[in-house]
Order: C-alpha cells, then structure tokens, then sequence
C-alpha cells in the first residue's frame, strides 16, 4: 500500500505536523509506504479559474502541482493533515486543493477521468485549533475537505480534530498522540 501524507501548516514540528508524524508512524507499523510532502517547501500557484482544465482535463499551470497529481492517483491512502484557519483549512492548503479543480473537471466535464475513478482510496483529515471550539467549530474545513475527497476518490474515513492546542499543545496529551498513531494503524487494515 501506498500512502500520500499532505502537511498543510507553513510551521514545522508544531502541533499538526507532530500529528501527522505519529499517524504516518502507525502507517509505517503496518509496512505502509508513505510519502510526505511538506506544502510549505513546495511552489503551487493559486487556481485562476481559466477553465483550460475543462477543455484538456489538465492544469496547464506548470509549478511543483504537476508532481502532485499522478501522487493522488497513486496513493491507496490520502491524509490531510492542516491547521485550523478562520474556520477552515489553511491557505497552502487551499490553494492546493483548488489546483485539484482539473480532477474534477476532467471527471464531471470532460468524463475522461484524470484519476483513476475504480480506486477506492481511504482518507484521514488531521486538524488542529489553538483556541477551544464548539461542537461544529472545525464545520468550514470539513466541509472543504470532504469536497476534496470526494473530487480524488477518497472516502473520508477518518477525522482527528483536536482543539485547544494553544493551552495544551499536542506533545503533551499522550492520549492524542496514541490516537493518532491508532488511527494511522487502522487505516492500513
């Protein structure tokens, strides 16, 4: 099995990349291959909303998005790992998802799939918040990745959303780590 890890936060080893690290660690225990891409050290221009995806089914953008795409294809497994930001994913991690616009006008315009539409990929959402949130505090970025995951074919199996990372980072709240370790396990099941 092949897993693609996304790190959605310009900030490294802080609360959401420690996250991502201990679920990748339960994926490596079940002999997972995992790649891990670091979206802050990758050069990924915004969508400009010009529709030649519509017309080719590709980006015609050429940056550090062009690896990406045939990654996703790839991937058995797909997680999402990002902060919370004004309620929803960070901007890196947007803008990546927005370049994502050529899967789903390659699926839905052209029916010529750029992914492939049989692979049944399994996905976890990571998010993290430092302030503590209502009950559907983390609703704007999980309606954006389920969005996401629909348009790569990847059923959003898991979701850890932690909060309060301000008062009590992740590092310190063992029972978090073990969850996302676990969590990370499971999905190569």
């Amino acid at each position: 099995m092949k897993a693609l890890a996304i790190l959605g936060s310009p900030r490294k080893n802080k609360n959401t990349d420690i996250l991502l690290n201990k679920a990748i660690e339960g994926l490596i225990e079940n002999e997972v291959q995992v790649e891990k891409i670091e979206l802050r050290n990758e050069k990924i221009d915004h969508c400009i909303g010009c529709d030649a995806c519509a017309k080719t089914g590709i980006c015609f953008i050429k940056d550090d998005m062009s690896k990406l795409y045939s990654k996703f294809d790839e991937a058995d497994i797909v997680i999402i790992a990002t902060p919370l930001y004004f309620n929803s994913v960070s901007s890196i991690t947007k803008t990546m998802i927005d370049r994502c616009q050529a899967f789903w006008a390659s699926k839905y315009v052209l029916n010529k799939s750029s992914i492939d539409r049989n692979k049944r990929r399994r996905g976890l959402f990571i998010c993290t918040a430092g302030s503590e949130l209502k009950r559907d505090g983390f609703i704007g970025a999980e309606v954006v990745i389920d969005l996401f995951f629909r348009a790569i074919n990847t059923q959003n199996s898991e979701r850890l959303l932690v909060d309060q990372t301000d008062k009590i980072m992740v590092k310190d709240r063992q029972d978090i780590l073990n969850e996302a370790y676990e969590i990370g396990k499971k999905l190569s099941d």
